[in-house]
C-alpha cells in the first residue's frame, strides 16, 4: 500500500488548453526526461508565455502559445538577440520548436508556427560570413591524406550524411545495410531498413542516459524524428573498408575505438579528438580559435547542408536528411523515400574522390 506521501506526489494529468506547457512538461516526465532538463524547457516555455501576455514587447495583443502564429514567435526570438549569444537564441529556439511540434502530434494544436521560423534561423546559421569556406576539391584532398580506416570512415559519413557528432556515436551495426558481401558479418538490419540496401537508419529517441543494446549511451540523438539516410558508393565502399579491419567486440556500436580503449563505442570526444588532429594537420584548426573559424564534426553538417541543398534546389530533402524536418512535412519524404529522397540523392550528392570508389563490391 502506497504511503500517504507518495500518493500526494500523484498529480492529475494537466488539461491541454488550461495550461498546455504543464501538459508537455508533464508527458516530459512521463518519457523519463531528468529534472534537469524539464527544468531548462520550462524557464523558456514560461519566459515565452509572459512575452506573449506582454503587449508593449509583443507585436499582438496579450495571448496564449495556442494562438500564436509566425510573427509572434519570431518577434520573440528578435527579443531574446537582445540578452542572449547566438547559441543560447538557437538552443530556446529549439525547445519552443519541440514544445509546438509535439502539441500539434498529439493534438492539443492546430499548426507547428515555429516551423518556417526555425527554417529561416537555419539559412542564416549555414550562410554566416564569418564561416571558414572549404572548397569542394579542398575537402576531397583532405579526405585523401587519412589514410586511417577508422577516422576516413568518420569524415566521409558525417560529409554523406550531415548526420550531429551523438548520432553517429550512437549507430550500431543493424543501423546499416549495405549491398556487399559485408552484410553476410553483420547482424540482421533494423526493419525500418530491411529491405532498403544501401542505407543508414538514424533514431530520432535516443536520450544521454538511455540503454539501447544493451549499452547505455553517452549522448542523445537531436533529430525530429528518425531518418533513413542513402549510402552512396563512396560511403559503402569507405565503410566496407572499415569493416574489415573493426575490432572483435562486445560493443554493438558501428564505430568502435582502435586506440586506448580498444573495441568500445566511441565517445563524441573521442570522436572531436580524431577530426581536429586532421584539421590541425591542414591547417583548419587552431587554439583558441572560434567555431565557425576551426572544422569539427558540426562544420561538415554545414558542409553537407550548403553543398547538398545548392545542387539539389530542394531544401524539404535536405531537412529530412539532416533530421529537421517536423512530422507534417517529413511524412510526405517517407512515403516516397525511394522514388524522390534516394533518386534526388543519388543524383546530386557530390564526389569526394577522385576516381573509381566501389572496387570494394569485387572484394568477397
Amino acid at each position: 500500500m502506497a504511503s500517504e506521501d507518495s500518493a500526494t506526489r500523484v498529480e492529475p494529468r494537466d488539461d491541454p488548453e488550461e495550461d498546455p506547457v504543464a501538459y508537455f512538461l508533464r508527458d516530459m516526465e512521463y518519457h523519463g526526461k531528468s529534472d534537469r532538463t524539464i527544468d531548462a524547457y520550462e524557464r523558456v516555455l514560461r519566459r515565452f508565455e509572459a512575452f506573449l501576455a506582454d503587449p508593449e514587447r509583443s507585436p499582438s495583443e496579450a495571448m496564449t502559445p495556442a494562438e500564436a502564429g509566425q510573427r509572434e514567435c519570431m518577434a520573440w526570438v528578435h527579443d531574446l538577440r537582445g540578452d542572449l549569444a547566438p547559441s543560447t537564441v538557437a538552443t530556446y529556439a529549439s525547445y519552443l520548436h519541440r514544445f509546438y511540434a509535439y502539441m500539434v502530434q498529439v493534438g492539443a494544436f492546430d499548426a507547428n508556427p515555429m516551423g518556417l521560423v526555425r527554417e529561416e534561423m537555419d539559412e542564416s546559421i549555414d550562410t554566416d560570413p564569418t564561416r571558414r569556406e572549404v572548397t569542394l576539391p579542398g575537402m576531397r584532398a583532405f579526405v585523401a591524406g587519412i589514410g586511417h580506416p577508422l577516422d576516413r570512415a568518420l569524415v566521409v559519413t558525417f560529409l554523406k550524411t550531415g548526420i550531429r557528432v551523438g548520432e553517429l556515436c550512437n549507430l550500431d551495426l543493424r543501423d546499416l545495410s549495405v549491398d556487399h558481401p559485408v552484410r553476410t558479418t553483420l547482424p540482421d538490419p533494423r526493419p525500418a531498413i530491411d529491405g532498403r540496401p544501401d542505407s543508414l537508419y538514424v533514431d530520432g529517441n535516443i536520450a544521454r542516459g538511455d540503454r539501447v543494446e544493451d549499452e547505455e549511451r553517452t549522448a542523445a540523438n537531436k533529430r525530429e524524428r528518425s531518418t533513413v539516410v542513402p549510402v552512396d558508393d563512396e560511403l559503402r565502399a569507405t565503410l566496407v573498408r572499415w569493416l574489415a579491419i573493426r575490432p572483435d567486440a562486445v560493443s554493438n556500436a558501428l564505430f568502435v575505438s582502435t586506440g586506448d580503449s580498444w573495441g568500445e563505442r566511441l565517445t563524441p570526444a573521442m570522436v572531436r579528438g580524431r577530426v581536429e588532429k586532421h584539421a590541425r594537420a591542414a591547417g583548419w584548426y587552431r587554439s583558441g580559435g572560434s567555431a565557425e573559424e576551426n572544422v569539427t564534426p558540426h562544420y561538415f553538417r554545414h558542409f553537407f547542408t550548403t553543398h547538398l541543398r545548392d545542387r539539389t534546389g530542394d531544401r524539404g530533402i535536405v531537412k529530412y536528411l539532416r533530421g529537421d524536418v517536423a512530422d507534417d512535412v517529413i511524412d510526405t519524404y517517407t512515403h516516397n523515400w525511394g522514388d524522390r529522397v534516394r533518386e534526388t540523392y543519388e543524383a546530386t550528392m557530390y564526389s569526394l574522390f577522385e576516381g573509381p570508389t566501389d572496387r570494394s563490391r569485387d572484394v568477397a
